[in-house]
């Protein structure tokens, strides 16, 4: 099998999580107080030192954020090209490699070199699954985890114009019994919506509250079960519970359905 070039899509606008995505965009959002991008581009590089990252929402801070990380960069204008879109602008960067593709907002604890690449074939399109509520799966009881592997002969002949690999690629696959689902059962969550990027905080934390080491927590604060970003404030008595606390004093309720495990 040839090298992987490893892609992490960090493009997406976050509409679900606004108002926290009117201040940064998604993948910039910390888990643990680390942002999402930078822990998928970790899960990346345990696997191939050749990385992408695609871009699009918040372009300055992104670009500012990744600016040292030895990435390449694939900026996205005038609109984001969603998932099988953004690979086909890489198709000349990637250059005929298969590709180890991995969404920035999802957090999980699974071991993509050892639980998905290993023993790979090389041919057939493999998915990192994890089982769905009733209804809810993308692949029968499965729903797509946020990382797969896709052969060159899979991704040569994308379109860099806006399109999704379900449609494109994955739906067809399915049906016609070609594609390679890895079921995982760890912890993994969708951070798309406030529940569930507080419950992906809390999971990387241990069910502890997650403070920004430079946030400032008044005296007689309380902060149960909540996370606070860097450069917020809690004030004097004020009492968090289950809620995101972002500069300027955004504070958002995440109490509710959680996607993830």
């Amino acid at each position: 099998m040839e090298p992987l070039a490893g892609v992490v899509l960090a493009a997406g606008l976050g509409t679900r999580l606004r108002p926290l995505t009117h201040l940064r965009p998604k993948a910039l959002c910390p888990v643990g107080n680390v942002a999402l991008v930078d822990l998928a581009i970790g899960h990346v590089r345990g696997v191939t030192g050749d990385v992408a990252v695609n871009v699009h929402a918040h372009r300055d801070q992104m670009l500012a954020h990744l600016g040292a990380a030895g990435v390449h960069l694939s900026v996205e204008e005038p609109q984001p090209l969603g998932t099988a879109g953004a690979l086909g602008r890489l198709r000349d960067w990637i250059a005929g490699r298969p590709v180890l593709v991995h969404n920035a907002d999802v957090w999980h604890r699974a071991d993509v070199a050892g639980h998905l690449v290993a023993g790979w074939d090389g041919r057939r399109m493999r998915l990192l699954a994890v089982p769905a509520p009733p209804g809810a799966g993308d692949f029968g009881e499965l729903v797509y985890a946020g990382v797969c592997l896709l052969p060159w002969a899979a991704v040569g002949n994308l379109a860099a114009e806006p399109s999704g690999l379900y449609e494109v690629l994955w739906r067809q696959a399915d049906q016609e019994g070609n594609l390679d689902l890895v079921r995982y059962c760890g912890p993994w969550f969708d951070t798309g919506t406030p529940a569930s990027y507080l419950a992906a905080n809390l999971a990387a934390s241990g069910g502890e509250s997650v403070i920004a080491p430079d946030a400032r927590v008044g005296d007689g604060a309380e902060v149960v079960r909540s996370v606070v970003w860097p450069g917020a404030e809690v004030q004097p008595g004020e009492r968090l519970v289950e809620q995101i606390r972002a500069p300027g004093g955004v504070t958002v309720d995440a109490c509710g359905d959680t996607w993830g495990k």
